[in-house]
């Protein structure tokens, strides 16, 4: 179904004006008790899906990848195996560091699955969280500009002998607060503190914190062409439903040039393959020919006269595989999606304009050579992959490209309900603060506010629908 026969039957059916809306149409929504299930609407990329509610639905590669099965079980193999420092009898996965965030792509990405934030007890080797820094101003290619002496995150493991950049140390503060009814919540802020630092003070570079996301439906999200993201950007809000969705441009290394950004937190990497090479060079201290030097600035001298595992220490070959092991990663098909609570929580869902920024129907592009057979795809991943204001309370005040410091890309939700059995927590957002997907509304400001407000003004009952509805995802 194409996206506007898509927005031709939802008019058709509508018999409610709302007030909130990320579209550029005035949508209006069905009453709770017209929202009827509709065909296919559990298959969020189609009949790529998984019916599995394991604690390994993350990790299953899409139906019918014949030609690229050995390339998605090497891969695989790649994503979850630890990497060691040069020199190594292990050649194939040598040149870890030599600083570094995680050992594994699978440390922060256990399952394919999302990272946590640093708990009480924790030691050693990373979760899935890490500082991204940077000093005022843009480098020559636009994005964030480098803290001297250490690059643009913060490296808190080294190999022996080496040390490494500085900690960070992680508190809470609870926030109190009511609904209009007077049921009670609680949310939990982040304090972050900066400890240890080797080569210089850190105490007043911009700082961005990160969790690692769940690895699913990457492929799909690869695969969309410019025009499909471009076709939900209201930069300057010319509808005035208070929501705009703005394009990332950022820097693509292998064709020079500045790109619509599609992954991360704010849209800052334009492809999966740029995306993989990233993380492999900035949180395991991996080079690619994307990345082909290490992050070992002056005078990080011990860092720089470390032994290398190979120029690159990841080969292409081995690159591809993983880019082939991430694209292939399938989306399970949703839970419940025919309980009266689920529709009622769908139709609140459209209601209160969270359907305007997290996106329901997309259409893969006809020219996507990596994986050829997820072509011309109708896919659900509830995301505009554009960037919006989400208010002062998530604001990290650090830009990135043209994301501002208030400004996060929509995150996608599929797979939302399953995190908890794939990685046995809940948390959300980009720092992992919200500990469930109830404080991860409760935290939306910005282009968000009205929602979240209209969220907090329903009973508690059509909460829980809402509630129920995501976590169906």
């Amino acid at each position: 179904m194409t996206r506007i026969l898509y927005k031709i039957i939802l008019l058709s059916i509508t018999l409610l004006s709302l007030s909130c809306s990320c579209s550029n149409d005035n949508d209006s929504y069905t009453p709770v008790d017209k929202i009827t299930y509709e065909e296919g609407e559990e298959l969020l990329i189609g009949q790529f899906s998984i019916g599995s509610q394991s604690n390994n639905a993350f990790g299953h590669k899409i139906p019918g990848l014949i030609d690229n099965e050995g390339a998605f079980e090497t891969g695989n193999s790649l994503f979850n195996q630890s990497w060691v420092s040069s020199p190594a009898s292990t050649t194939a996965r040598d040149g870890l560091g030599p600083t570094f965030n995680a050992k594994a792509c699978a440390s922060c990405h256990f399952k394919d699955g999302r990272g946590r934030p640093p708990l009480a007890g924790d030691t050693g080797e990373s979760n899935g969280f890490l500082m991204r820094i940077s000093i005022p101003g843009e480098s020559m290619n636009g994005g964030p500009l480098e803290v001297p002496h250490y690059g643009d995150q913060i490296q808190d493991h080294a190999n022996l002998n080496i040390p490494a950049e500085a900690k960070v140390l992680i508190t809470y503060e609870t926030v109190k607060g009511n609904y209009p009814d007077g049921t009670p919540y609680e949310l939990r802020k982040p304090v972050y503190a900066i400890q240890n630092e080797e080569f210089g003070s850190l105490q007043t570079v911009l700082t961005s914190p990160r969790i690692a996301q769940q690895t699913i439906g990457l492929g799909f999200i690869d695969a969309l062409d410019d025009a499909a993201i471009l076709a939900n950007v209201d930069e300057f809000d010319t509808d005035k439903d208070g929501i705009s969705g703005k394009a990332n441009y950022v820097w693509d290394v292998k064709t020079n040039t500045l790109k619509i950004g599609k992954f991360g937190w704010k849209s800052n990497q334009p492809s999966l393959e740029q995306q993989i090479a990233g993380a492999f060079n900035g949180d395991m201290g991996l080079t690619t020919y994307l990345f082909p030097e290490n992050n070992c600035p002056s005078p990080q001298n011990d860092c720089a006269n470390a032994p290398n595992g190979g120029a690159p220490e990841v080969t292409d070959r081995q690159l591809k595989h993983v880019l082939i092991y991430q694209a292939a990663l399938a989306v399970p098909t949703r839970r419940d999606y025919k309980k009266e609570n689920v529709l009622k929580g769908k139709n609140l869902f459209r209601e209160l304009a969270c359907i305007k920024c997290h996106v329901d129907n997309f259409v893969t592009d006809n020219n996507y050579a990596i994986l050829p057979q997820i072509q011309n795809i109708q896919v659900r991943p509830y995301s505009d992959f554009l960037l919006h204001d989400m208010g002062e309370k998530l604001a990290d005040n650090r830009p990135d490209f043209l994301a501002s410091g208030r400004e996060w890309r929509t995150q996608p939700l599929w797979g939302i309900g399953l995190i908890e059995t794939v990685n046995n927590h809940t948390f959300l957002l980009h720092d992992g603060r919200a500990r469930n997907i109830e404080e991860a509304i409760l935290w939306h400001g910005g282009e968000a506010e009205k929602s979240k407000n209209d969220f907090m003004q329903l009973t508690q009952a059509e909460r829980q629908y809402l509630l129920d509805f995501i976590n169906s995802l």
